[in-house]
């Protein structure tokens, strides 16, 4: 099992570049932002910052 791991982790760093490595961390990021948007009062508040720090992370150059 140890070999698997070993050998497919290096595989697996090679193809989490650029725009899938930001992807991972903002959909959920996005995801979470539209539930709490479902809040009455401070919901649109909290999906704006996390939808504009979200889009701040999509620019990170990787």
């Amino acid at each position: 099992m140890r070999i698997i791991v070993f050998f497919f982790t290096p595989i697996l760093l090679l193809f989490l570049t650029g725009c899938i490595a930001t992807k991972v961390v903002t959909i959920p990021m996005r995801v979470a932002g539209e539930v709490v948007g479902f809040v009455p009062v401070v919901g649109g508040v909290a999906e704006v910052v996390v939808d504009t720090t979200a889009g701040a992370i999509d620019l990170v150059p990787l």
